[in-house]
């Protein structure tokens, strides 16, 4: 009897087995490299606690720290701007009174006078609707984007001089946003409660809130659901200028 591995039979199997047994060298090999490759990344560093890896939370806190850093630098260099701007440049008084107002137009200079602070706030955590309101969904206890709008909007129809949401000056191109429950002001993001405070005439500033039918809207929540709204009065405050860029970005149609 002829051998088994000479026989058309082995040969077949070593025609199946061997392109096997180099197909699992080849394997162990690539996961070789791959672990090489992974060392020599980590270069003996967790590399799960890099900041690639960080929450999204922790990265907009650390952006939204790294953004007020800048403003406050900025406005640094434009106070040293504003010192070497006072020096004689040949400019007559008229020009320099037509700077000035532009400037205050505008929002980068300080502003005093009367303030009106309204503070929004979301209602408790364990909120219950009150006798004669159906029970509250998640988005009625939460401030919204619109809700902060519609108070700026009514403290500027009111005849505000200057308006600072939380602790930035507003400007024309400046946009309240919501993203959740977070509000991001220039690059900057805050959570609630939220204070918005106005220079102006008073009676008008509120009476502007008053008559404003968004604000009428979400003081019905405010009774149904608790949710945070109070007015505090000064006599005399400061609102800050703005400190920011004043770049602006437009789009335009593709060609």
């Amino acid at each position: 009897m002829s051998n088994s591995a000479d026989s058309p039979a082995g040969a077949a199997r070593r025609r199946v087995w061997r392109p096997v047994r180099m197909l699992t060298a080849a394997v162990f090999a690539l996961a070789g490299l791959i672990f090489v490759t992974s060392f020599n990344t980590a270069k003996g560093t967790d590399i799960r606690t890099d900041a690639s890896m960080l929450k999204l939370s922790d990265l907009i806190q650390e952006r939204s720290q790294k953004n007020k850093t800048l403003d406050e630098s900025t406005a640094t260099v434009r106070d040293d701007v504003d010192a070497l701007a006072q020096r004689d440049d040949g400019s007559s008084k008229a020009e320099d009174a037509d700077l000035a107002a532009l400037e205050k137009a505008a929002g980068t200079r300080k502003v005093s006078g009367h303030a009106l602070t309204v503070t929004l706030n979301d209602a408790p955590p364990n909120a219950t609707a009150n006798p004669g309101y159906p029970p509250p969904q998640p988005n009625d206890l939460v401030i919204h984007q619109q809700d902060l709008q519609a108070v700026v909007n009514a403290l500027w129809q009111g005849g505000a001089k200057g308006i600072k949401v939380m602790d930035q000056r507003l400007i024309t191109t400046s946009a309240v946003r919501c993203v959740g429950n977070t509000l991001i002001l220039q690059g900057r993001v805050y959570s609630p409660p939220y204070k918005v405070t106005a220079i102006g005439d008073l009676g008008r500033l509120k009476d502007a809130l008053s008559a404003s039918a968004a604000i009428q809207n979400y003081q019905q929540y405010v009774k149904a659901y608790g949710l945070g709204w109070s007015l505090d009065e000064r006599q005399a405050m400061t609102l800050p200028g703005y400190s920011g860029t004043v770049d602006l970005h437009y789009a335009k149609p593709v060609q």
